[in-house]
């Protein structure tokens, strides 16, 4: 496996670069934030502090506000589903004892508005975990109950935005948290992240390799063979022609955020090294629209700083 990776990573030179863009504008600095598409436009959403949702539309090259969440939102992964932006699965508050928020918050794009969702179950509230739709459904992964400090869950629940309830499904084969999941062929698929430790002085340290793989058909859990080469947290993550794509991140190898974007094919069970990001950047999120991927904000280094500003995209290979 390791020589088809370095081969891989070899041919993958000669793909397109990430491109850093130009705009009109720009975002307020922010990391532990998040980036989505909704309606063809870009969110940049949350971080530490009080933030406004920042707007990129593409097609205007352009940056412009909308209201800011009713609280400080952090270390979480959006939803976008029927016109909404979901958040749930985040942090507030200061580290390392950041607590999970206890109720969905749901951005409206077209009305630039926030609004209160349904309460998260007391004993399933948590942060830094994964999040993807799935069939109108918002399935929550893993995270951590005491901020950066303790208390790592392998969880899976469902919530169902039009009746607002939870479902209890079941644990993932290890704990995790400061990742981000995505959906390929009726599977869920997570890589990256860590059990974040501050207790033990283990907060960048203890990364996880494993690649695990939900069934919704099945409603069981596997694990891949194959690691992730490079591991990290604070990475993120999407869907991308097939293949699921982790980038950026952090970890306890290297004091400036990681630039790598690794790509692992769900029917080879395979890793490939792609073009990496022009900025290494971590606490942040991937976007696609108008037939490119999008990365804005994050920590340039591992940690708190810098915080950075900065768009970039890419075309793929």
């Amino acid at each position: 496996m390791r020589i088809a990776i370095a081969l891989l990573a070899a041919s993958a030179a000669f793909g397109a670069d990430w491109t850093a863009v130009q705009t009109q504008g720009e975002p307020m600095a922010r990391h532990e934030c998040a980036f989505v598409e909704a309606a063809g436009k870009l969110y940049l959403i949350g971080g530490r502090g009080m933030k406004p949702v920042n707007v990129y539309d593409p097609k205007t090259n352009r940056w412009s506000d909308a209201a800011q969440p009713p609280i400080e939102i952090h270390h979480f992964q959006p939803v976008a589903l029927d016109g909404k932006i979901y958040v749930l699965g985040a942090l507030t508050g200061k580290y390392p004892h950041e607590t999970p928020i206890e109720n969905v918050l749901i951005f409206d794009p077209a009305a630039g508005a926030w609004s209160e969702g349904p309460a998260i179950p007391k004993n399933r509230q948590r942060g830094a975990s994964g999040a993807v739709a799935y069939q109108g459904k918002i399935y929550l992964i893993a995270g951590i109950l005491d901020g950066h400090w303790d208390g790592h869950v392998a969880w899976l629940d469902a919530f169902d935005p039009e009746t607002g309830e939870w479902t209890q499904l079941a644990n993932a084969p290890r704990p995790r948290d400061h990742f981000q999941g995505v959906v390929l062929g009726g599977k869920i698929y997570v890589a990256g992240g860590r059990r974040s430790s501050a207790k033990t002085g283990d907060t960048f340290k203890l990364s996880v390799g494993e690649v695990d793989v939900y069934d919704f058909a099945s409603g069981q859990w596997s694990t891949a063979e194959n690691k992730i080469p490079t591991e990290r947290a604070g990475s993120f993550s999407i869907a991308w022609k097939g293949r699921m794509l982790v980038m950026g991140g952090e970890s306890g190898a290297q004091q400036q955020a990681h630039a790598e974007v690794e790509a692992f094919d769900p029917n080879t069970g395979e890793w490939e090294s792609l073009s990496p990001l022009s900025q290494g950047r971590h606490g942040t999120g991937v976007a696609l629209a108008d037939g490119k991927l999008w990365v804005a904000a994050g920590s340039a280094n591992r940690g708190g700083g810098p915080e950075l500003t900065t768009l970039e995209s890419w075309v793929g290979p």
